[in-house]
This record gives structure tokens, C-alpha cells and sequence, in this order.
């Protein structure tokens, strides 16, 4: 098993689709400190409650400089009528491959009610303008996730 990426290091490169079709690259990203989130499946609902926490939240992180990413395996069809569904404003990726899950450390092995399986792990990455890892939170609970964000970088004592 390969070591899990911490606080510090290099955040991964990548180079994937959103809900759009348009191709979204680390590269692009880089100079502006990102919020990448990680949730199983679109519209589904902790993956919702999620997703329009941080739609709830984009103005404010907007203005502290953050851009919001989200992130999961779902199809760029999925994920456009995910965003159309729910209004959510930011680029939804697409990783049917689970190429950057993987990177990140967000799928693998978890266990929900005491059952062990392999999917998605839902997980944050708060990433400087530098493209190194600032804060990494895993197997998080999707209520409440947001608002742990908003302290995690500023916004809220």
C-alpha cells in the first residue's frame, strides 16, 4: 500500500473534465489556495447535503480567495445534471477512472456501519497556492463537513 498523502506535501497533478466537458488541470490552479471535495456519487443525499453546503458557503470562500472543486466518479452527464438539479456553481470533476481518487487517497478500503467494502472515501483537500497540501481530512461526515471547513480556513471562530 502506497503512503497517504499529509499536510505538506504536494497536492497531485491532474487533468480532468467538469459537469462543462472542459478540461480542468492542476496547472491551471495553481497561485489560488483550493478546496477540493470528494463525495461517492452525485445526487444522492449526503452527497447533496454536501455539495450545497459548500454552494451555500462558494460566496464566502470565493472572497477568502478559495475556489471550490468537487470531485467523484461520476460521468461529466452525471455530474451537469448534478449541478443543473441543485444549482451548484463551482466545477464538479469527473474521475470515472479514479485515477486523482487514488492519488489523493480517497478511495480504498472503509467501514460504514461496521461493514468493510472498497469506494469512494468522502474527503477534503485544502491545498495552498503552491500546490501543497495544507489540510487533509478523510472519511468525513458530510453534515456539519462545511462548516468545520469554513474554521479550518478562516472564516468562522
Amino acid at each position: 500500500m502506497t503512503e497517504l498523502l499529509a499536510a505538506g506535501d504536494p497536492a497531485p497533478e491532474f487533468a480532468l473534465p467538469d459537469q462543462t466537458g472542459t478540461l480542468v488541470s492542476s496547472a491551471e490552479l495553481r497561485g489560488k489556495p483550493t478546496i477540493i471535495f470528494v463525495y461517492p456519487a452525485a445526487m444522492t443525499p449526503g452527497c447533496t447535503k454536501e455539495a450545497c453546503d459548500f454552494r451555500d458557503s462558494s460566496a464566502a470562500l470565493s472572497a477568502a480567495g478559495y475556489q471550490v472543486l468537487g470531485l467523484s466518479k461520476d460521468t461529466v452527464t452525471k455530474q451537469a445534471k448534478f449541478a443543473e438539479r441543485d444549482g451548484l456553481t463551482y466545477p464538479l470533476l469527473s474521475d470515472p477512472d479514479l485515477e486523482l481518487h487514488r492519488a489523493l487517497g480517497a478511495y480504498g478500503e472503509k467501514k460504514l456501519y461496521g461493514r468493510v467494502s472498497t469506494g469512494v472515501i468522502r474527503s477534503t483537500f485544502i491545498i495552498d497556492e503552491d500546490w501543497r497540501l495544507v489540510h487533509v481530512l478523510r472519511n468525513v461526515k458530510a453534515t456539519g463537513h462545511v462548516a468545520r471547513i469554513r474554521k479550518l480556513v478562516g472564516l468562522d471562530d
